[in-house]
């Protein structure tokens, strides 16, 4: 009859009202706790339900299929399909925002379609890395956004973090090398603390708002706020200064500061305890379905595609030095060098003297400059980690052909590559070519003194300068990706100014696009500049060798060994290591004070008079 109910459809009422009274507090509590036992695993009273009501009417499920459990996305980037999609659980950035119902399901998230708020910390690079991705970037009105990206304290191993190295830096010509974490952070709450008393923090606004994040907001005074592309000539203008930058933007003329030992352009750069490292992390205002195998992370530094070069001044293993050298042991010299020698990428070493048999012992009182090693020496060179050796050195030739042929022999079976003299002028001119972690590099060298310059199209030697030829070479080079670095053998002085001839000579490789011009020759250490985007340093002083003076100045016993870096086929500036030659062989670090007044007369030497900071 009509408006009365089938027998069928009222036992179904009956049985489907005694089982959810029955049931109900046990899937209540199943929702209290996200349904964690929801992947099909029905309890047993669960499976006589469903038996039971498919056997009365085949009904629908009385409270519908639970949503799906959350997919993991792995940590490597994977190309993925545009249509697929995974739920990834994400914190929500602001605790006000009301979580989703437990029966309700993420609402997927379309990358062309997402809107993502970034705060005024986030660096342009991230949000053009997120454009790339295909997100939308919001200015302002977080309101509208469905994602957001912020500073985060901690990454704790969560997915969607982009890390940030930002480097401490200071004008080049400065003499303090290390900022302790406590000073730094004194400073920006207001305390008159640390080297750089009164010189304000020089940034540009996104990195003020990125640490305001993490370290609060400084008092007034504490923090000079400059448009990211000004900071360097102000920084040179107001010195002494400091500043933060993030790592893309160091360059030659920014001298790195330490920061408790630690330094982002160094091999050993430890980011978990340096305190300039920050993370930006990317987080849904709910739980939202982002793309399989995606993982939204990026950083600015990548260790992989760092690489370091280091040049040396003379090395002449004769007279007092191997002497020394065979009282004490052969490997005696290099022991407090050693550890910094090795560590680079590539080590050059400037060898003036050949190698040779019949070698004859040394004599600390020698008359003439007559010089050849013994070969067993060579130990001390791959001790040291010697990776490349320039062969434009004076004395090359001083033993005739069979000396330079036995050296070039050795250097052959130990593999190490040589530039600047060779088995005849066409071998010992062409550019040496070399790449670590992507980055090209090039090698170029030639003895400026023709007398020493012995290489002829048939007999070994040193290698003539062509000015002409090396230009050529350098810009070519240069234009194919490569980073030139070319040496000298010229004339020696006996104090730091660069001469004016040398000048023009040395700046003509800097023009031609040679990032580093290093001068080989110089027993006394020189001066050095910036020029046309590259780092001259005109002299470097000796590595080994015997000259000690008795009297004056003493200045042949001061050392540099320059260490260059290089990031991403860029080249980023110069570490200056500042040594004192000691028992006629051996290199040792100098103290500080030592170091302090080496550093500030070589830096006014240069132009560089400027106040510094002081401790």
């Amino acid at each position: 009859m009509r408006g009365m109910k089938k027998p069928r459809i009222i036992i179904f009422e009956r049985l489907q009202k005694y089982f959810t009274d029955l049931f109900a507090p046990t899937m209540s509590f199943l929702y209290v706790n996200k349904l964690k036992k929801r992947r099909h695993k029905a309890t047993r009273l669960g499976v006589l339900l469903v038996s039971i009501l498919s056997l009365v009417g085949c009904q629908p499920s009385l409270w519908g299929a639970p949503p799906p459990p959350p997919t993991s996305v792995s940590s490597p980037f994977v190309p993925f399909a545009a249509t697929a999609t995974a739920t990834i659980q994400i914190p929500t950035l602001a605790p006000t925002i009301t979580p989703m119902p437990p029966t309700a399901v993420p609402t997927p998230v379309v990358l062309n379609a997402a809107q993502v708020y970034a705060s005024p910390a986030i660096p342009q690079i991230l949000r053009d890395k997120f454009r790339s991705w295909g997100f939308q970037i919001l200015a302002a009105d977080p309101a509208a956004a469905n994602l957001y990206i912020d500073v985060a304290q901690t990454s704790d191993g969560a997915m969607h973090v982009s890390t940030w190295t930002y480097a401490l830096v200071a004008p080049f010509p400065t003499v303090v090398d290390d900022v302790a974490s406590q000073e730094l952070l004194a400073a920006w709450s207001g305390q008159d603390f640390g080297p750089f008393v009164g010189s304000p923090l020089l940034m540009d606004e996104i990195t003020y708002e990125t640490f305001v994040k993490l370290w609060g907001t400084p008092p007034e005074g504490v923090v000079q706020i400059v448009a990211a592309d000004q900071i360097l000539e102000m920084a040179w203008n107001q010195m002494p200064s400091w500043a933060i930058i993030p790592f893309e933007q160091v360059e030659p003329r920014w001298k790195v500061l330490t920061i408790d030992g630690q330094s982002p352009i160094q091999k050993k750069f430890d980011s978990i305890i340096y305190p300039l490292t920050v993370n930006y992390r990317l987080m849904c205002v709910d739980s939202c379905q982002l793309p399989i195998g995606m993982n939204f992370s990026f950083q600015n530094r990548d260790p992989n595609k760092l690489a370091t070069v280091i040049m040396t001044g003379v090395t002449a293993l004769v007279r007092a030095t191997a002497k020394t050298m065979n009282s004490k042991g052969i490997l005696y010299p290099g022991e407090e060098v050693r550890d910094l020698l090795r560590e680079a990428d590539i080590t050059h070493i400037n060898n003036e003297v050949p190698f040779f048999s019949g070698c004859p012992d040394p004599d600390p009182n020698q008359v003439g400059m007559v010089f050849c090693s013994e070969p067993s020496y060579m130990d001390l060179l791959t001790d040291v980690g010697m990776d490349v050796v320039e062969l434009s050195g004076d004395h090359f030739s001083d033993y005739k052909a069979d000396a330079m042929y036995e050296t070039l022999e050795i250097y052959r079976k130990n593999n190490i590559p040589y530039y600047g003299g060779g088995y005849n002028v066409e071998d010992g001119r062409k550019p040496l070519l070399m790449e670590v972690n992507g980055n090209k590099l090039m090698f170029i060298a030639c003895n400026y003194k023709t007398v020493y310059a012995g290489a002829t199209d048939t007999i070994p030697g040193a290698i003539p300068c062509d000015f002409d030829y090396m230009t050529e070479q350098i810009k070519y080079y240069r234009s194919q990706g490569f980073l030139p670095i070319s040496s000298f053998q010229y004339h020696e002085f006996d104090s730091p100014e660069a001469r004016p001839q040398q000048m023009i000579d040395f700046r003509r490789m800097a023009e031609a696009g040679a990032v580093i011009v290093s001068g080989s020759q110089a027993h006394v250490p020189q001066v050095m500049e910036f020029y046309n985007d590259g780092f001259i340093h005109y002299g470097l002083g000796n590595l080994f060798f015997d000259q000690i003076a008795k009297r004056g100045p003493r200045l042949t016993e001061n050392e540099f060994i320059d260490r260059h870096i290089f990031y991403d086929g860029r080249y980023l500036g110069v570490e200056l290591f500042t040594m004192r030659l000691i028992d006629f062989s051996r290199p040792r670090y100098m103290t500080s004070a030592e170091r302090e007044k080496l550093l500030t007369m070589y830096f006014e030497a240069s132009g560089w008079d400027f106040p510094q900071a002081k401790r």
